[in-house]
């Protein structure tokens, strides 16, 4: 075994230790060129675009620095390995910079600091993962809701506490889970709103004394405010704990929706059959089918909640400062989860829209099941005048008595229910064979519920309409807002090269 002064040799006497360089700096590094170094760059050019304009640094110095951004080698410090020369990505490009345009590159820090300006980057970096699973999300909406089109006609079962509980349609069914993944659209959104403000002039924590302009480096970048406070400009970290709550909530509903899916494919519940290019075989057994694709789906959204879940724990009990637990160590899991989220809305959005509805057995257990009894109680209310819980009493007497005797909702008579509503109320009713078939009939039951939220064909239709103006508008918002970042984006670039040729 090695002793404390041969390892400490290992390690260095200077900074980097060695164990601190492969478990930290390294992987951060490793990181910061695939994610932040875009980021980063953009942040350079609009911080040096406001000093000009603010008058904090002379035109011939603004347009070294201009040149030296544009020329910055960015795939060469994407090959770069971590060294420990430099002690992040931040201080490489400043290093890369001053030697491209000599001394006066160090005046583009001026009136900033990590601080802010890593926040700001934080910032653009998930902006952008959001959008892409927003992209994703809504795509997925769009065909869950035609879907739901299709099938405002076919008859199924209802489910609560997994036990047959009444009679609705697929269409109404996804309907709701379309809804569901409407509110996690939103809650997307408002995570971005959020998040896409901006930390820059904020500096250490308390601005600067230099008269810059924290609203023009905003608009410059895209972000739609300025954080209004400095201190939680740079302290603040549930931007990101917003984002991985929503994220985690929207891969918990799939995951649920999911979970049926893999049910209703059974050959015992026969309700769907996944499309051939989703399904895996099996290595010995010639008849298997496995929608292994849908498995994937649910797995990949339990990671996804999980390092959402990294995120708020890593936060939890942290100072309210700048800190590096809610920065590198913490922001690769909000990445990790908002590509997981889009990656799996993007899969099964292929998913429905290749799937195949069975709707003769949908219809057929529907109408072999005492699912439809409510509406008879129902019926007995209006007809017979009685309270709804003596109708519920007398019809739960009706199915215990033909459960016993094995016979199934279709041999249930007038006779069969007055000995019933003896038993109960003392008195025989007055409904007809016809009335009763009716109660009985699932179909009926679903044409009845025409309340707003019901499975009624046309209810479902209109509010599938609700759904698919909601879905315009916040496709429409994805499209506008990604059109108009890059257009931002683009225009630094301009704005440079403008100096140059003047």
């Amino acid at each position: 075994m090695k002793d404390v002064q041969e390892r400490g040799a290992e390690e260095g006497t200077r900074f980097p230790g060695k164990t601190y360089a492969e478990v930290v700096l390294e992987p951060a590094y490793d990181q910061a060129k695939k994610e932040l170094l875009g980021p980063m760059i953009a942040v350079n050019k609009a911080h040096l675009i406001m000093l000009y304009e603010q008058g904090l640094v002379a035109k011939r110095d603004a347009q070294a620095i201009a040149r030296a951004l544009l020329e910055l080698n960015t795939e060469k410090l994407r090959s770069n390995r971590y060294t420990g020369r430099f002690e992040d990505l931040f201080f490489e490009v400043e290093h890369e910079l001053l030697a491209l345009a000599g001394e006066v590159a160090g005046n583009l820090h001026l009136a900033r600091s990590r601080n802010d300006m890593g926040i700001a980057i934080y910032r653009l970096v998930l902006r952008g993962k959001l959008l892409a699973a927003l992209n994703s999300a809504i795509a997925l909406q769009e065909r869950l809701i035609g879907l739901a089109r299709a099938h405002t006609d076919t008859l199924m079962i209802g489910y609560t506490h997994t036990q047959q509980a009444q009679p609705t349609t697929v269409a109404h069914y996804i309907a709701a889970v379309s809804d569901s993944l409407g509110r996690d659209i939103r809650r997307l959104r408002a995570a971005y709103a959020n998040c896409n403000r901006s930390s820059l002039g904020a500096a250490a924590l308390t601005t600067s004394g230099f008269a810059i302009s924290r609203e023009r480096t905003a608009e410059l970048l895209g972000f739609d405010e300025v954080i209004a406070n400095a201190y939680d400009a740079v302290s603040g970290a549930d931007y990101v704990g917003e984002i991985a709550a929503a994220v985690s909530l929207a891969a918990l509903n799939l995951g649920r929706f999911a979970q049926e899916l893999l049910l209703w494919g059974t050959q015992e519940f026969s309700a769907v059959r996944v499309a051939a290019p989703y399904v895996q075989i099996s290595s010995i057994m010639p008849q298997k089918r496995n929608p292994v694709s849908v498995e994937h789906v649910r797995s990949l959204l339990s990671s996804c909640a999980g390092d959402a879940a990294t995120v708020l724990t890593m936060i939890h009990n942290t100072p309210f400062g700048d800190i590096v637990d809610t920065e590198d160590d913490l922001q690769p899991y909000a990445w990790r989860s908002l590509h997981t989220l889009e990656a799996v809305c993007r899969l099964l959005a292929r998913i429905i829209e290749t799937l195949e509805i069975n709707r003769d057995v949908l219809r057929k257990r529907a109408e072999a099941s005492f699912a439809t009894v409510t509406e008879l109680a129902d019926t007995l209310v209006r007809k017979e005048g009685l309270t709804f819980r003596t109708a519920h009493t007398v019809v739960a007497a009706l199915v215990q008595k033909a459960d016993a005797a094995g016979l199934t909702v279709r041999e249930l008579t007038v006779e069969m229910l007055n000995e019933a509503a003896l038993k109960v109320v003392g008195r025989p009713l007055g409904l007809s064979g016809d009335e009763l078939g009716q109660a009985l009939d699932p179909w009926h039951f679903v044409a009845v519920r025409s309340l707003p939220g019901g499975p009624n064909p046309q209810e479902v239709a209109r509010a599938l309409s609700v759904q698919a103006e909601r879905h315009a508008e916040a496709y429409e918002w994805m499209r506008r807002t990604r059109a108009s970042l890059e257009r931002k984006l683009k225009e630094l670039d301009l704005i440079l090269a403008e100096w140059l040729r003047s």
